[in-house]
């Protein structure tokens, strides 16, 4: 416990040398009964505050939303230390001073490129798209099954990666230790203009792992239908699938789709997972709109749609506590309602 004070006590060797990394939060599975409670840590981030104007911000104008402010470690730290730096170190001290059954992460959770799929909802209008052409693979002109990312997505993405080089350079940002990504062919696409071209350190290369429980809501639309695993790792051979990678998809249903609550569940068991099997502390998910919407819910964050490309930062406390946690019982999927005939384009305005 000694050597643990002094590495929290002394900022510079905290976050100069190799970061000291959490154990991993306790797994449930024990007796008594014990479930992992999340939360998230607020006031840390613009994105935490209710004045913060999710459809307008921008996190590239804000130091990804960080607010400028002091921390109770600030007095162990140097003082050219940059604001990240300084946060670095608060998260890093938080972790050595919790008890065995909590531990924090900071996940950033990033929106994929612009999709094909986008485009077209924008095009035809989401009452049209709902009902008749999100469950087609496309429109004869481009295609939006497993949706790909357009040039405008990939602009995106890169803004996302110039922005983490910034970062770097500037703030010396805590890159990712760990990559999380969507089964989906646009967050595949994604993370890889994202993360592929930082120069990264050797000890946390981007190598992310595929994991089915964080694609987006499971809806009927065919956008939502990933490929089989063996495209996956054809197309993206250098990113590690999970155990228990199905060839095939068999979440997706045609013309059926999972209740809110459910997609809840989901989230919440690839939160178990992740926080229960990986030690370290910054983390990186790269997902959709639906499914980070959840993922904040399961967290208690507040609601902040990101527009697509965005990622938003935030400080997740993980405890295990004993006890029952809320039912996690499942409703069967519900049939989605469609249209037999193609309804007429919206009327442009001008």
């Amino acid at each position: 416990m000694l050597i643990k004070y002094i590495q929290a006590v002394s900022c510079l060797a905290v976050t100069c040398a190799a970061r000291w990394a959490p154990s991993p939060t306790s797994a449930p599975e024990r007796f008594p009964p014990a479930y992992i409670k999340y939360s998230t840590v607020l006031g840390l981030f613009l994105q935490d505050d209710n004045a913060t104007v999710p459809g307008t911000f921008d996190y590239t104008a804000t130091n990804f939303g960080l607010i400028n402010r002091t921390y109770p470690t600030d007095n162990e730290c140097d003082n050219s230390f940059t604001q990240w730096q300084k946060f670095e170190h608060y998260v890093d001290t938080l972790n050595v001073r919790s008890g065995k059954d909590v531990n924090y992460k900071v996940l950033f959770l990033g929106r994929h490129g612009e999709g094909y799929h986008n485009v077209a909802e924008s095009y035809y209008g989401t009452p049209a798209w709902n009902c008749y052409w999100s469950i087609r693979d496309g429109n004869g002109t481009i295609v939006w099954a497993d949706a790909k990312i357009t040039p405008n997505g990939v602009a995106q993405a890169q803004k996302a990666a110039d922005f983490w080089v910034s970062r770097i350079k500037l703030q010396k940002i805590p890159v990712p230790q760990s990559y999380y990504v969507s089964p989906l062919t646009r967050c595949l696409q994604t993370a890889n203009v994202t993360f592929s071209q930082l120069a990264l350190s050797p000890l946390y290369p981007f190598v992310p792992t595929v994991k089915e429980l964080f694609r987006e809501g499971i809806s009927g639309h065919t956008c939502d239908r990933r490929g089989n695993k063996t495209y996956i790792h054809n197309a993206f051979p250098l990113y590690k699938i999970e155990a228990g990678f199905s060839e095939e998809d068999l979440l997706f249903k045609p013309l059926e789709g999972e209740v809110p609550m459910d997609q809840d569940v989901r989230s919440k068991t690839v939160l178990d997972d992740v926080f229960g099997g990986d030690d370290h502390t910054w983390l990186s998910v790269t997902s959709h709109s639906g499914e980070i919407a959840s993922i904040l819910r399961v967290l208690g964050h507040r609601i902040f749609s990101l527009n697509t490309g965005a990622v938003i930062p935030v400080l997740v406390k993980a405890e295990t506590v004993s006890g029952t946690p809320v039912s996690t019982a499942t409703v069967p999927y519900t049939t989605i309602s469609t249209c037999s005939t193609q309804p007429p384009l919206p009327i442009a305005t001008s």
